[in-house]
């Protein structure tokens, strides 16, 4: 499931970091869907198997980090104009601590994309969120303000959810989508501006009605003998050296509209995937400059919507699309080996992959979990009848699933 590669990749990247106990990212401890947690629950209901949930003070689309006795979860009140860190405890989801900013100005969303709907990244020391317009924060696990830094605007008709991700004494963040849309690394431990990469053709799709826009977060992966930092923008995936910020090499083949985060399998090919019905393909990392005609290995031009990132299984991309259909791709050809049957009602939560089991929940609160074998089978569904858009985190035995009411902790009794 995860490479001794990638594991080694994230000690170096997070130190200290327990696999098998925290949730420290979107996306888990290796930014992809994957971890360690072998005995999770497979079955629940709004009684069965909770052991805690709390009341949240209105929606949002975000996912949970958990590190050790404390969770971190982002939210957003009246309107948009209150957005907060909120710090509870593991044990009963008790409210530690609230760390909130107030922003007056107008920033547009969608109904369906709460503000505040990127997820924190923690490193056990520090916390650090983005706020969109508002902001990039760091915040000590106390609650103590470390800085706070000016990313410029964030206006796209859409709103932003791209999460902040951490390599060594990095914190970098894609700030898009919009007119202006840059990937920017700052120092954790100041806020200072370490590099700052532009990328041209953006659009904020007001003043400009063109429906463009990344809302991608970025991963890093291990590719032969350097480190890249992979991003899905609008018609191309990219790679970058994340030290300095140089893009390496790019490779054409993605729509207008990017919600997925990439992913790169131990071998060293990404899938990255477009939304609204845009194409999907998968590159070879590595190389220098376009290598669309030399590192390409194949393109879907025409797709369901897809907003939930796919999990890499071996040899495999495996995906739930947004109206619940399920695929498996073969990395080096594309074919689909499930053929989008169906495991769920509509989606927009991503992957997780947990031992031999994939979990993803519906928008209607049922988290369906499956068989990470090649068989394509659906294990259990699991109904907690709330709205949710946010994808589950895992840690240490229990499941955590952000609804648009409350937040709940799953485990077995």
């Amino acid at each position: 499931m995860t490479s001794p590669l990638r594991i080694l990749l994230l000690m170096v990247a997070c130190p200290g970091l327990a696999l098998a106990d925290n949730w420290p990212a979107w996306r888990g401890p290796t930014g992809d869907g994957h971890c360690a947690e072998k005995d999770l629950p497979l079955r629940w209901n709004r009684t069965e198997n909770v052991r805690w949930k709390v009341p949240l003070p209105d929606a949002g689309n975000s996912t949970p980090v958990v590190w050790r006795d404390r969770i971190f979860l982002t939210q957003a009140t009246e309107h948009g104009t209150r957005r907060a860190l909120l710090c509870l405890d593991r044990g009963n989801g008790k409210e530690l601590w609230n760390a909130e900013v107030q922003h007056k100005e107008k920033e547009p969303t969608h109904d369906t994309n709460p503000y505040c709907s990127a997820s924190p990244v923690t490193d056990g020391e520090r916390v650090i969120v983005s706020h969109g317009s508002a902001g990039l924060f760091c915040y000590r696990v106390d609650g103590k303000e470390q800085w706070r830094k000016d990313v410029g605007k964030m206006i796209h008709l859409w709103g932003n959810a791209s999460s902040p991700i951490l390599y060594g004494n990095l914190a970098i963040l894609w700030v898009g989508p919009g007119e202006r849309q840059a990937l920017l690394a700052v120092d954790k431990f100041s806020g200072k501006t370490i590099w700052e990469h532009s990328e041209p053709g953006g659009s904020d799709g007001i003043k400009n009605k063109d429906w463009i826009g990344s809302w991608s977060t970025p991963i890093v992966a291990r590719v032969g003998n350097r480190v890249e930092l992979i991003l899905s923008v609008p018609h191309k995936v990219k790679g970058f050296d994340p030290k300095s910020g140089k893009e390496r090499w790019s490779c054409e083949g993605l729509g207008n509209l990017v919600y997925t985060s990439p992913v790169c399998s131990a071998g060293g090919i990404v899938v990255a995937m477009s939304g609204y019905g845009g194409p999907a393909l998968a590159v070879r990392a590595g190389g220098s400059g376009d290598v669309t005609k030399t590192h390409r290995l194949w393109v879907h031009p025409g797709n369901p919507q897809r907003i939930g990132s796919p999990v890499i299984l071996g040899e495999h991309a495996c995906l739930i699309n947004e109206p619940g259909l399920a695929q498996r791709f073969q990395l080096k050809t594309g074919k689909d080996l499930w053929q989008k049957q169906r495991a769920a009602s509509a989606t927009w939560s991503s992957l997780v992959a947990a031992g031999d089991r994939l979990y993803v929940t519906t928008q209607e609160g049922e988290t369906v979990v499956l068989s990470a074998g090649p068989e394509f089978k659906v294990l259990a569904r699991n109904a907690l009848n709330e709205t949710t858009r946010a994808s589950v985190a895992v840690s240490d035995g229990e499941v955590f699933i952000r609804t648009y009411k409350h937040l709940w902790c799953i485990g077995k009794k």
